[in-house]
């Protein structure tokens, strides 16, 4: 049976780079998935809000697209998409007071009690897939690229929908040993990059954005590795800004870790989409010699 695939909205305008690549992935490695039809947006975060449940409604309304399909998995490649869907499942699991508050408001849609897994793709290549069977396609490894992996927020918090130990994960370090490069571990790997602050407070996300990046680079990396969609924009797409407003700055190539996989797996370049990504970016693959020039 083909696994249920949700994409999320960002990848389908903002990110295009991080879905294409890992579509063109899964269809080497002969991943049968099915993009799920009437996905709605997840709701982008998870309210913090105890009694807010109406923002539960967007995500249990794709998990129950995945119900109804008589599928019980469903992958995500967005990490704000996966806590999003991952969290609001664990409630309607768990809490049977306010699953059944949501259940009977949502009067028109079946009944939904928890009984979907969300996984990420990193999970899912380390716990369906698996590792040693990836390192099979690996026909291009990323030899002498130093590169940091960035978790961020969303795939370690909060612990109950955590990837893996939130203090000491090791999922994507793997992931990035598996096609090659030679992983920068640094300490601000998890720290947040401001995430939706960037609306409210965009300056003091700059200065979160520019610690972390200056951290992976002074720890040695030639590249940050991500999944979300907010962190490229806040250190990829920003970065401009960033060396602009700190005399220290370093300006530092960011990837979607899909793409990483798609140049190690021998695909072609174009996948990846790269020119979506700053300059930089490509710059440093040609010097590595991983892209034509």
């Amino acid at each position: 049976m083909k696994i249920a695939y949700y994409p999320g909205c960002t990848l389908k305008t903002k990110a295009k780079n991080l879905e294409l690549a890992a579509l063109a992935c899964l269809d080497k490695l002969r991943v049968e998935y099915e993009e799920l039809p009437r996905w709605n947006c997840c709701g982008a975060v998870f309210s913090l809000a105890d009694d807010d449940l109406i923002h539960m409604v967007a995500p249990v309304r794709d998990l129950i697209r995945v119900q109804e399909r008589g599928q019980d998995t469903v992958l995500t490649l967005c990490s704000m998409c996966y806590n999003t869907l991952a969290r609001a499942n664990d409630l309607m699991k768990n809490d049977e007071e306010k699953r059944k508050t949501i259940n009977d408001f949502m009067d028109e849609e079946p009944d939904y009690e928890g009984n979907v897994r969300v996984v990420h793709l990193l999970d899912f290549i380390r716990d369906d897939y698996g590792f040693d069977k990836l390192k099979e396609h690996i026909t291009a490894p990323l030899n002498g690229m130093k590169v940091a992996p960035y978790y961020g927020c969303t795939l370690l918090r909060p612990k109950e929908v955590a990837l893996d130990r939130p203090d000491n994960p090791i999922v994507f370090h793997k992931f990035l040993e598996v096609i090659g490069a030679e992983v920068i571990d640094f300490g601000s790997a998890t720290k947040c990059c401001g995430a939706y602050q960037v609306l409210g407070a965009p300056e003091a996300t700059l200065q979160v954005s520019h610690e972390i990046i200056s951290d992976a680079v002074n720890n040695g990396a030639e590249a940050l590795a991500l999944t979300c969609p907010l962190c490229d924009y806040n250190m990829g797409k920003r970065q401009d800004q960033i060396l602009e407003k700190f005399d220290d700055a370093k300006e530092l190539p960011v990837y979607y870790f899909t793409q990483l996989l798609a140049l190690a797996m021998g695909l072609e370049s174009g996948v990846a989409h790269f020119e979506l990504n700053r300059e930089i970016a490509q710059k440093l693959l040609k010097k590595k010699n991983l892209i034509k020039t």
